[in-house]
């Protein structure tokens, strides 16, 4: 029986690692599979929360069509491959009741006596007039030792209130008690990747309790009779360290909100979490496989660059640029939903080195498609994420679709009836103004004249002066040589570039023109397998097209 996939995503570093993983799903790296998501944080309003959500939405949308059924179906050897299922899910402290741990804790109902012991207890373990009176709103902030049991009480005081019913189960309670029941129908199958920081309070905190707190839902919610037996389940996770900073907060931040993370202490936070994973029973006993990514201190970024005011610690202005180690987080999560043997009665730690170029002019790392998922499935990775990248380049740069006011998919289809391919004219405006939204935010867009990258120009931008697989062109961060990228020709590695056409124009024409009649041909059309729906069939399509312009069809998955 083929395993079943499962993905959560914890606090803002996780939400990231998801943005990344669901880019490679929109590549084509998951065919044929179903992966089921949650993502968890104390915060819902959280921005990088609310982008990968959208993001989701906005995948399921150029996916399919179907209201009936979101998502579609998998498939495989085309973009958008995987079918998505999204779950959301947050612990509530937006009440002025619950808004600090001194007020969820409180005890008034009980007696004197006992009020006074558990007051003790908290004072004990948690600093009174800092760690018991932050916002709990904006995360945990670095304090893993009151996250984790924050965390694991917020699951389960969801999954009372879902078991309960009534009218006060929220819709956030509710999808969670969804998810989990989906766990436990595949209990005996079950895959589930973990994405979270161990330098920060959310993802560093819930890593540890996560297996325990959703086995103890279970037997909430089924009244304890869930199958979910953590020596059948395997866990993965990302063990990512501290790879960017930001200034540091002034006094009058620091007295308003009593408690904001250091990023001087992550390299210390990540050394203590580390060490505490390494030797605790729970996370030795029920992880499989931990991903340990870290990043060179001196190429750290500083996120609170250009930004005034108050240091960000949470909300929808909380939108970090994405970055290299969440891309290599979501090459892990590739990793462990492909390996044949999980069976290991322990956890273990693993790492991938990769080549990393220093002068005495700069550092430089020199990165491949086995940089992220080893030799052999390297060459299959750059091509995946160069299929994606050559059909935005297509619609965004050669038919002006990352231009304000311009959907490069009308006017790419208008183009090919022109040229007497009529199969796919009947597409709806707003399905191929959908295909432009997602590509823009795979590659690139204007937004009133300012170019604004994109994912994958993000990821590249972070590695700094290093080498990433495509053209500097292709990755360009300058309007003008964006607007000139040949689709064609976006690979450092020229064999993997488009053969050029005959006729009259330049070399990117010829190359259009060559990869059009590539389009037409029969060899190129859709498969039963790529989709049945016209939009479907478009997609595949155009992935045919483009693998064989690239000549690389025989790569292949597994």
């Amino acid at each position: 029986m083929e395993d079943k996939l499962f993905i959560i995503a914890i606090g803002g570093t996780g939400m990231r690692c998801l943005e990344s993983f669901v880019h490679l799903c929109a590549a084509g790296m998951f065919d044929n599979k179903t992966i089921d998501i949650l993502t968890l944080d104390t915060d819902q309003a959280n921005g990088n929360k609310g982008r990968v959500e959208s993001l989701i939405d906005l995948y399921n949308t150029v996916k399919t069509n179907d209201s009936q059924n979101i998502g579609g179906v998998p498939r495989s050897d085309t973009f958008f491959s995987a079918k998505l299922n999204l779950y959301k899910f947050f612990t509530d402290y937006s009440t002025t009741s619950r808004r600090t741990y001194n007020l969820l804790s409180d005890t008034s109902s009980l007696s004197q006596e006992k009020r006074d012991d558990n007051r003790d207890l908290s004072d004990l373990f948690f600093d009174h007039d800092s760690v018991q009176q932050f916002p709990l709103d904006h995360g945990y902030r670095a304090q893993t030792h009151l996250g984790s049991m924050l965390m694991y009480h917020g699951i389960m005081e969801a999954a009372i209130k879902a078991k309960r019913g009534g009218d006060d189960v929220k819709q956030h309670e509710k999808q969670l008690q969804e998810f989990l029941q989906l766990l436990n129908q595949n209990a005996s199958n079950a895959r589930v990747f973990v994405f979270g920081s161990v330098f920060g309070g959310t993802g560093a905190s819930s890593i540890p309790v996560i297996p325990i707190a959703l086995r103890d839902a279970l037997k909430v919610i089924t009244a304890g009779n869930n199958e979910l037996n953590l020596n059948n389940v395997k866990f993965g996770s990302t063990l990512l360290t501290d790879y960017f900073t930001f200034d540091m907060p002034d006094d009058q931040q620091r007295s308003k909100d009593k408690v904001i993370a250091d990023a001087t202490n992550f390299a210390l936070n990540s050394q203590a979490a580390m060490t505490f994973y390494d030797g605790d029973l729970t996370v030795r006993n029920t992880y499989k496989m931990l991903y340990h990514i870290g990043w060179p201190s001196s190429m750290k970024i500083n996120y609170s660059q250009d930004q005034h005011g108050d240091v960000i610690t949470g909300g929808q202005d909380q939108k970090n640029a994405c970055h290299f180690v969440e891309l290599m987080s979501a090459a892990a999560a590739y990793d462990f939903f492909t390996r044949q043997d999980l069976n290991q009665a322990k956890a273990e730690y693993v790492f991938r080195s990769v080549e990393f170029a220093s002068s005495s002019n700069h550092e430089a790392l020199r990165l491949t498609g086995a940089s992220f998922v080893g030799e052999t499935d390297g060459p299959l990775f750059e091509q995946k994420l160069g299929t994606l990248l050559s059909l935005s380049h297509l619609i965004l740069s050669r038919y002006k679709g990352g231009q304000d006011g311009t959907c490069g998919t009308i006017e790419f289809l208008k183009d090919l009836k022109a040229r007497n391919v009529e199969t796919y004219k009947d597409i709806p405006d707003d399905q191929a103004r959908k295909l432009d939204d997602y590509l823009k935010e795979y590659a690139y867009k204007f937004v009133n004249g300012n170019l604004e990258a994109g994912w994958l120009h993000q990821i590249n931008q972070s590695i700094g002066q290093g080498s990433f697989i495509f053209s500097s062109d292709a990755l360009s961060t300058k309007a003008d040589i964006l607007q000139k990228v040949d689709p064609g020709a976006i690979y450092s590695d020229d064999k993997y570039n488009w053969e050029t056409g005959f006729g009259l124009g330049s070399k990117a024409d010829k190359r259009l023109s060559k990869f059009i009649d590539i389009l037409k041909s029969n060899d190129s059309a859709a498969t039963v397998q790529q989709g049945g729906t016209l939009k479907e069939k478009f997609l595949g399509n155009l992935y045919n097209a483009i693998v064989k312009a690239q000549k690389t069809s025989h790569l292949k998955l597994g």
